[in-house]
């Protein structure tokens, strides 16, 4: 219930059209209980030419009859004319009511489910690397997509079956109870035996959509990998290692979806099978009731009519609370998303940064990731980065250079200590305004499926053509640009899958170049491309660095020669700092470094 309730609050904001949508229902419903009444003056009155010559008497509210005249008008004289007036009447006004109900409520469901999957995407945007590091893409994917799904299902075309039904009962059983109370209360004692165990079965239900659901995001998470590692699987020749791994998969969801098939199945004979020992019951005691005149043909036969129909939006009601349970379990999945404390959140009030001048400082700063089994990945680093200034950082893999990086964006927040930008702690300030102050081109250059243009102005949207453009030509990039298809609007792929190493690095370089961030962060920037590529990308980010606060990460010695500082890690520690040729003589881990790139020494 709880989740339902949480469900409902997206569901607010249309409150108006709900309560159209239930208004048109409950006519709905209404109508098709009308249909039952009028079976007993086709039986009585149209049936019998004996009939007396009187007003029909549909039902009594309050004691007081209602006339067949309440639904045609009165100058219509013929009993049987009335009856099939009121016969089309009925069902037109149930046509319509239908129709714009259930459009009203599956505007209202699918609103709603569009507001939720929006908040969560959102939430799931703005969570901080830890998450994704905890979480696979493709069954986030899955939550986002299939989950939601099965909620808007539920929400809409489900819930206004379940108002359908709901009011289709309550007239109907207004009908048999009107007809006959004692013969009601007898054929209603069924209800009991079949509902009890039905919601006890959705209980159960819930917990098997539960699992189908994580098999469906397991296959969603082979497909995924499988797709984007297309690559990696044709050339360790591992097709049939992967269809073999997607093929146990989609069987262990095939078993959870027909367990879930199984158990909302035995609602359906379990009604059925007490429905049919009903109905023997009533013909036994209606034969005696009709030969003492205790009840007409025609008040038998809406009554068995009524209760027949009765049990189909009963059966109904079943299986759309099973279906009702199957969304919660794929709300309560959504929810944990929601439920998810970020590690990395921003301070109520935090102060925006207008801009930054001064410095970058780490003071005493530790870090260690969470549930890391390595324990901390920095120790006590203490660091000044000048306003202006090249610092780069070395040292052997997993010395903590990129973690290192990664704090001033404030991917992560340190354990210990302080990062501060112009003497403001990182944590103080509110996420948006530091990271638009700082840019990024990374080893591993990710572009978007989208023109050249729109992954250039990618963290400036609206920036104009001419200055993206421009920062193409900065970037060394527009001359290979312009020998595209359709240039700068040509659409590159996934992952720009359709351009070089050396030419996606480069579109990398123009976004960062547009975005005009005055600090910059280049981890390992050159690291995967050949001599030549290597030499233009240089000669690119020569150009991005002028004028610029950068904290360069490499590997490759060349690129860091010319650095103000140099920073040695070695074990989450700063080990060496100083100048290329101050380190390169130092007899430290640098000089190590150098020699082996360089000179060929075996150490």
């Amino acid at each position: 219930m709880k989740d339902w309730l949480r469900l409902m609050r997206f569901v607010r904001p249309y409150s108006l059209p709900l309560f159209g949508s239930v208004l048109l229902m409950a006519i709905s419903g209404g109508a098709h209980a009308m249909i039952a009444l009028l079976v007993g003056p086709i039986f009585d009155r149209v049936l019998n030419p004996s009939s007396p010559n009187e007003p029909v008497i549909l039902f009594r509210l309050l004691g007081e009859p209602v006339y067949l005249h309440f639904l045609v008008p009165e100058f219509i004289q013929n009993v049987w004319t009335m009856v099939a007036f009121g016969i089309l009447v009925v069902f037109l006004t149930k046509g319509l009511a239908d129709y714009f109900g259930n459009y009203a409520i599956n505007y209202v469901g699918l609103s709603a489910i569009t507001d939720l999957r929006q908040r969560v995407f959102d939430y799931v945007l703005r969570q901080d690397m830890q998450f994704y590091e905890m979480q696979s893409t493709g069954k986030l994917m899955s939550s986002i997509m299939i989950d939601i799904d099965k909620i808007q299902v539920a929400t809409s075309h489900i819930l206004a079956d379940c108002l359908r039904q709901t009011f289709t009962a309550a007239g109907l059983l207004y009908v048999i109870l009107h007809t006959d109370w004692k013969l009601s209360l007898m054929s209603l004692t069924v209800l009991p035996v079949v509902v009890i165990p039905t919601s006890r079965l959705g209980r159960r239900i819930r917990r098997t959509t539960r699992r189908a659901q994580d098999h469906a995001a397991e296959l969603s998470q082979i497909l995924q990998e499988t797709l984007s590692g297309h690559q990696v699987v044709k050339s360790f020749g591992m097709e049939e290692h992967e269809s073999r791994r997607f093929h146990s998969a989609a069987r262990r969801f095939k078993a959870a979806t027909l367990r879930y098939v199984a158990q909302q199945a035995v609602a359906t004979p379990i009604i059925e099978f007490f429905g049919a020992l009903t109905i023997v019951a009533l013909l036994t005691y209606a034969r005696e009731q009709i030969k003492v005149g205790a009840m007409t043909t025609g008040e038998f036969t809406t009554f068995v009519i009524a209760l027949l129909m009765l049990y189909e939006p009963v059966k109904r009601l079943v299986g759309i609370h099973n279906i009702f349970q199957q969304a919660l379990g794929a709300a309560q999945r959504v929810f944990e998303h929601l439920d998810s404390s970020r590690k990395v959140a921003e301070k109520p009030g935090a102060a925006r940064l207008p801009a930054f001048e001064n410095d970058i400082e780490f003071r005493g700063v530790s870090f260690h990731y969470p549930n890391s089994p390595n324990g901390f990945a920095l120790r006590d680093i203490d660091l000044r980065v000048n306003f202006g200034e090249v610092v780069a950082l070395v040292g052997p893999s997993g010395a903590g250079k990129t973690t290192l990086a990664s704090l001033v964006p404030r991917f992560y927040d340190v354990t210990s200590g302080a990062l501060l930008l112009d003497g403001a702690d990182v944590r103080d300030l509110t996420v948006d305004s530091l990271r638009r102050h700082i840019g990024i081109v990374a080893q591993d250059t990710f572009l978007f499926n989208d023109t050249v243009l729109n992954n250039i102005r990618y963290g400036r949207p609206g920036a104009p053509r001419e200055e993206a453009v421009e920062a193409a030509r900065n970037a060394l990039a527009a001359e290979f640009i312009e020998r595209l298809p359709e240039g700068y609007d040509t659409v590159i792929g996934e992952r720009g899958v359709k351009l070089s190493g050396g030419q996606r690095q480069r579109i990398a370089i123009a976004r960062a170049l547009l975005k005009n961030a005055p600090v910059l962060i280049l981890d390992e920037a050159t690291s995967h491309l050949d001599t030549e590529s290597e030499i233009l990308v240089q000669r690119a980010l020569s150009n991005l660095m002028a004028n610029r606060t950068v904290i360069v990460i490499a590997h490759r010695l060349s690129t860091i020669r010319r650095a103000d500082k140099i920073v040695v890690l070695d074990g989450g520690r700063i080990s060496e700092i100083g100048t290329h040729e101050q380190l390169a003589a130092g007899g430290g881990i640098y000089q190590r470094l150098h020699d082996l790139q360089y000179l060929g020494v075996d150490l």
